[in-house]
């Protein structure tokens, strides 16, 4: 197996700071907006140098989304920004209408996803967005796991022309991704190669499953490990390469079981190679106040359940 390391921690949100500034300088037409939280979408230092070029929509998110749709008619590209549940539970009727249904240039970026916001607890800690914005013909979905793939990304969408949903998180995480990364939008990262199980993860569940390959590896089990960040456009060749030396999967993601990713992967699978499938993720409910770190153990978002299910996934295909 491939071994990964790092040296830092950063949370993806910075990530997406960082890619703005550069999607800004590298292209004038690119414009934000941001519905009351600058400093937790950190967007301060694109303010500081395109004051001009940002829009205070203030807490009025359906607003956004409807200026964001009309900017795009005089060839501008707007990114948007607020916490996640904002950012599709609140407005999707919005997003429907004035975005994915008239096809606009809208960049919808949404940071403190899942339940790693952590305190804030299950009214903030949406868990259904990947599946909700999936479901929008038209819409590209992507899920980055580290602070660099996040930036790249959000270079990548400012390039790419249509609606775009790129969710974020908040607490701090490895940075293990290449810093001058090219991000492919629609195009599975091949992270470990293996035989015995393939582990596809997004977001914060791609560190979770590097840490499970090393402790299959040591109990004499070879994972494969490949992060989907882009949930739709879904890399199905990546998938059913890997799965057709494999013969079993688990999917990981820190999201509801019903709508996101594993529900994706199925999908492919029971149309072209029916195996075995074990999933890692939320299921069928809300969260609850508590640290990143305690709720990614009881909801069983971590390593060791990964561990577990990758061994379940081979027992069951015999």
């Amino acid at each position: 197996m491939t071994k990964y390391t790092y040296t830092e921690k950063k949370d993806t949100r910075s990530g997406f700071g960082a890619g703005l500034l550069e999607a800004g300088k590298r292209n004038p037409k690119v414009v934000a907006l941001c519905a009351d939280l600058v400093g937790s979408l950190k967007m301060q230092d694109f303010i500081n140098a395109f004051p001009e070029r940002f829009v205070q929509v203030g807490i009025a998110e359906a607003n956004m989304i409807g200026i964001a749709a009309g900017m795009t008619i005089g060839g501008q590209i707007p990114f948007t920004g607020t916490f996640a549940n904002f950012s599709t539970g609140r407005v999707y009727d919005q997003i429907r209408q004035s975005v994915a249904y008239s096809d606009k240039n809208v960049k919808i970026c949404a940071s403190h996803a899942g339940l790693t916001l952590g305190e804030d607890g299950a009214t903030h800690q949406i868990l259904e967005d990947l599946g909700m914005m999936k479901m929008l013909p038209g819409m590209t979905v992507i899920n980055p796991c580290d602070y660099n793939q996040t930036k790249a990304a959000t270079i990548a969408i400012a390039e790419h022309h249509g609606p775009v949903y790129l969710r974020f998180g908040r607490p701090v995480v490895p940075i293990f991704t290449p810093a001058d990364q090219v991000f492919e939008i629609g195009k599975a990262w091949m992270v470990s190669e293996g035989t015995d199980v393939t582990i596809i993860a997004t977001g914060h569940l791609v560190w979770e499953a590097i840490q499970a390959c090393e402790k299959l590896e040591a109990m004499g089990i070879s994972a494969e490990v490949i992060n989907i960040h882009t949930i739709k456009p879904l890399d199905e060749e990546a998938i059913l390469k890997s799965v057709s030396k494999t013969r079993c999967v688990v999917t990981a993601e820190e999201h509801n079981r019903l709508g996101g990713l594993g529900d994706s992967v199925a999908q492919v699978l029971v149309k072209n190679l029916p195996v075995p499938q074990e999933y890692v993720a939320v299921n069928d409910s809300f969260g609850e106040s508590g640290t990143p770190e305690q709720l990614m153990e009881k909801y069983k978002l971590n390593a060791p359940a990964i561990v577990a299910a990758a061994q379940k996934a081979i027992q069951r295909k015999g």
